[in-house]
């Protein structure tokens, strides 16, 4: 007879409330329940409101992606209004926009991922030494560095909209505020630094070297190359993975999805594809189709939400909460959101294969998404930012003066749609304004899709799929589950327990 157990593994250095319970039979993982602990009803709480409060009240709904929400806020009412922002308006969002997004990628990479490879489970590992005295909690010197560097990308933001994070600085028709000259040239400089910084620690080398590499026989050839790309962030991340097993766990579902994101304003000199230098797309595998907001569906059947049959358009949702207990098979806070039916995920990998990129789209081709390529992208990331980051604010410069807000006039009954990507993934606000006052908010945020629970038909979500098949040697330190979740960047705090014969106990 097998031996099964049920685990509830505690994963912390994450966002929010989460918990996860896998079932292990002989030594691997044969089902998992990804369970949101937390209701906040941020939904609820804006109806009712005047429709700017949005602008003010959802960026408080997380402070480490803060301004992607004031930007999904911002979108959804300049489609409401009919007004769209001037050139200028749309370079400050963007670069804002970048700048909370690339601090995102290199902490939750160092801090809450790379970390993990100084675990004793990893002792045995030939670079165990090393990712302790780089990684470790409050001690690695790796760590503690990019504390110290990532702090002053933000500021970008700070110079641009006043404070971060919670900045409410987007509003319909463009921004509050044109920053002097004096500022923009400040946040160039602030870039610059980053980017030294960047290319000279965490990256090992030149972003232009980087973007050539577009195969994982051109990967390897990168790490062979130079002792500098081997000891960088993004070379130890390699090294440490392969020979942790990380390039063969987590693979899921490999569908993709992406909203699209950083519009290209008008007279810009930064290429992009279809008018967003993030691309919008479905992809499942490598085989990429258009995306269409009116194909997501969210479903309630294992939420603690009033049941309606099948999914529902964000236009059509409800989040009237019943917290029934696991009774009907419920057992998470958060909705099950699907595209074209299908469970899908989103995050900086999502990115790279809608945009068609070579490199990544090689590194799936045999064996699917896994635990190493998702960080993989997303410690990469910046580097597919910083040109068009730099060309913005020079643009800025260039064109100083220039209108940065076209006046909506009075914010008419209607309905919006923000779109855009997270550091996490991405992101949707759905609006409708009615007599004057918010009467719907719907909210889907990129771990709503990357963890959420079972839908209508009874079919996983994203991570629930990837932990199936993980290896738990150690009930005690399933530090394997721990990596695969991470790779997902979960913006929630996770908590696991260990179910077995005995009873439940807490690690």
């Amino acid at each position: 007879m097998a031996n099964r157990v049920i685990c509830d593994i505690p994963l912390n250095r994450v966002e929010g409330d989460l918990e996860i319970k896998v079932a292990v039979e002989d030594g691997r993982v044969v089902d998992a329940w990804s369970s949101g602990t937390m209701f906040r009803g941020f939904e609820r709480m804006l109806v009712g409101r005047a429709p700017l409060d949005g602008l003010v009240i959802t960026p408080r709904i997380c402070g480490i992606c803060s301004l992607t929400h004031l930007t999904a806020a911002a979108k959804a009412l300049d489609g409401i209004a009919g007004v769209a922002p001037p050139p200028n308006a749309g370079r400050l969002r963007n670069v804002a926009l970048m700048a909370e997004t690339m601090q995102s990628d290199v902490r939750q990479s160092v801090l809450m991922h790379m970390n993990g490879f100084a675990n004793v489970f990893h002792s045995g590992h030939d670079l165990y030494d090393q990712a302790v005295a780089r990684y470790a909690s409050l001690a690695g010197e790796r760590s503690l560095d990019v504390v110290r560097q990532t702090k002053r990308i933000v500021e970008i933001i700070a110079l641009i909209g006043g404070q971060w994070p919670h900045t409410s600085f987007m509003v319909p028709g463009g921004v509050v505020y044109a920053p002097p000259v004096s500022d923009i040239l400040k946040c160039r400089n602030i870039l610059s630094q980053f980017r030294s910084w960047y290319e000279g620690t965490v990256l090992g080398c030149p972003t232009e070297r980087w973007l050539e590499v577009d195969s994982r026989q051109a990967l390897e050839a990168w790490l062979a190359e130079s002792s500098r790309h081997r000891e960088s962030d993004v070379g130890f991340l390699i090294r440490f993975g392969l020979g942790a097993g990380l390039g063969n766990l987590g693979r899921g579902y490999d569908r993709f999805l992406s909203y699209g994101s950083l519009e290209l304003p008008e007279g810009t000199t930064v290429a992009g594809t279809a008018g967003r230098l993030v691309a919008a797309g479905f992809a499942e595998g490598v085989t990429v189709e258009a995306f269409d907001q009116a194909r997501i569906a969210e479903h309630v059947a294992s939420s603690w939400y009033r049941d309606y049959p099948g999914g529902r358009h964000p236009f059509d949702g409800e989040t009237e909460p019943v917290p029934s207990g696991d009774e009907g098979g419920k057992y998470s806070w958060s909705k099950a959101p699907r595209y074209k039916g299908l469970a899908a995920e989103t995050g900086p990998l999502a990115e790279r294969i809608v945009a068609g990129d070579p490199l990544f789209r090689d590194l799936i081709a045999d064996g699917g998404a896994n635990a190493l390529v998702r960080q993989l992208a997303r410690l990469t990331r910046p580097t597919t930012y910083f040109q068009a980051m730099d060309a913005w604010l020079g643009e800025l410069i260039q064109r100083f003066g220039e209108p940065v807000y076209h006046h909506p006039g009075d914010l008419q009954d209607g309905e919006g749609i923000g779109l855009c990507q997270a550091a996490r993934g991405a992101l949707g606000h759905w609006v409708r304004i009615k007599d004057g006052r918010i009467a719907h908010y719907q909210i889907i945020t990129p771990t709503a899709w990357n963890g959420a629970p079972r839908d209508s038909e009874g079919l996983r979500g994203p991570w629930e799929e990837a932990l199936i098949g993980i290896p738990v040697s150690d009930p005690d330190n399933p530090a394997l589950l721990g990596h695969v979740v991470r790779s997902f960047d979960p913006c929630l705090v996770c908590t696991v327990h260990v179910v077995g014969a005995s009873g439940r106990r807490t690690l």
